[in-house]
């Protein structure tokens, strides 16, 4: 009740930062329900979605430090804002796509550069210049789980409207659920009227964003997160493209789709509640190691069975819990490394390289499926790349320098 009072006065801009994160993420973590129709519809193959998907991920990760250094700049506002209404224009392009350039550009370009103004880097970022450093990752914690409930919403309106009246019907669907993003990243802007953050012990010096891009990239503790970080967007892109078609190809029921989405969106919420917790109580470097391990563990053993509708909600549940529990925990990282000014660029930088792995993981599986008709190898290569790089995450935290701690 004490830390509820605490941030009473500043509820309203994380409400905002959640809501707005939450349709955006939910929206984006359904396009996988349409990839089926799609390709019957305009004649686009299961790579060619794929990779559409993955311009829109790397559209994401390479434009998010620039989003980060601009709300620095130019305040948050008016980057989420306009975020948010790229947003809708790119799902606007594509209901109407007839062809790969609709497709494209709409639900590829203009959603990735939506989701670099106002997804985990930023909704984060305004999180933690508002609450004080002892409840930061509890409270970084509890804005990834809040959106991390919007999938409950889009998964199954999405899956309701694409069967019944097809998928253009399903997107524009998910389109009028994004509109509400519009007032959230309003209120959530809230964050520039308040006095910018005191330095911390943690904080970098330099006043410029390259100096501070220079530092980060001298850090070995960061670097070493970052890298493991790609296998990370590999794994998780990887599932919520192609699950849905995997699921198709077996013969199982297009609703599972859905409901292994919203299990995914479910435990998404314990797992993000968790994780911001653990991450007060433990190092946050050797957390992330260990969710790369259990997750790849999870991923071996679903595949390595036939599917059936009780085991694909159990593995949705894992790895749903082991999904944005690495939000907070990198979030937390990275601020306590080099502070607050410039938490929202080098948190992107590091986002960067998991949206480079989310192309991989998204193209590379359309491309394997396509050549040899299965996805046998490319959740070989996703298991056996994620145990490598949990392990060496989990002996850098432990046996590297300890970080810094941030008093701000």
């Amino acid at each position: 009740m004490t830390v509820l009072k605490e941030l009473r006065p500043v509820m309203p801009i994380l409400l905002g930062a959640s809501i707005m994160l939450s349709l955006g993420m939910g929206v984006r973590q359904s396009f996988g329900l349409v990839m089926q129709p799609v390709t019957r519809d305009i004649a686009v193959s299961i790579s060619d979605f794929a990779f559409a998907m993955s311009i829109q991920n790397l559209a994401w990760g390479f434009l998010q430090p620039l989003a980060g250094a601009l709300a620095v700049r130019m305040g948050f506002r008016p980057v989420m804002v306009a975020g948010a209404a790229l947003y809708a224009g790119g799902l606007l392009l594509f209901a109407t796509a007839n062809g790969m350039f609709g497709l494209l550009l709409g639900g590829g370009l203009l959603i990735g550069v939506a989701l670099a103004c106002t997804a985990s880097a930023i909704s984060l970022a305004v999180g933690s210049r508002v609450v004080p450093a002892r409840v930061r990752s509890l409270v970084l914690g509890a804005i990834t789980a809040t959106g991390s409930l919007g999938a409950l919403l889009s998964a199954p309106l999405g899956q309701f409207l694409t069967t019944g009246f097809g998928w253009r019907a399903g997107v524009l669907g998910f389109l009028a659920l994004v509109l509400g993003m519009l007032p959230a990243a309003w209120i959530a802007g809230r964050v520039d009227r308040l006095a910018p953050p005191p330095a911390s012990s943690a904080d970098i010096s330099a006043a410029s964003s390259r100096a501070a891009l220079a530092n980060a990239l001298a850090s070995p503790r960061f670097l070493v997160m970052t890298a493991a970080y790609f296998v990370c967007g590999m794994q998780l892109l990887f599932i919520t493209t192609h699950l849905p078609s995997y699921l198709a190809i077996c013969g199982m029921d297009p609703a599972l789709s859905a409901s292994a989405l919203g299990a995914i969106a479910l435990f998404n919420v314990f797992g993000s509640l968790f994780f911001g917790w653990a991450g007060g109580h433990w190092s946050k470097l050797a957390l992330l190691g260990g969710i790369y391990v259990v997750r790849s563990v999870v991923l071996a053993w679903y595949f390595l069975l036939p599917p059936t509708p009780a085991t694909t909600l159990v593995f949705a549940s894992l790895m749903g819990f082991l999904w944005l529990g690495v939000g907070p925990l990198v979030a937390g990282s990275v601020a306590e490394m080099f502070g607050l000014r410039w938490q929202a660029m080098i948190q992107g930088v590091a986002f960067m390289s998991h949206q480079l792995g989310s192309f991989v993981g998204a193209f590379g599986g359309g491309l394997l499926f396509d050549a040899l008709g299965s996805y046998d190898l490319a959740w070989r290569l996703g298991v056996a790349v994620g145990l490598t790089a949990g392990i060496v995450q989990v002996a850098f935290a432990l046996l590297g320098p300890p970080p810094r701690p941030a008093t701000a």
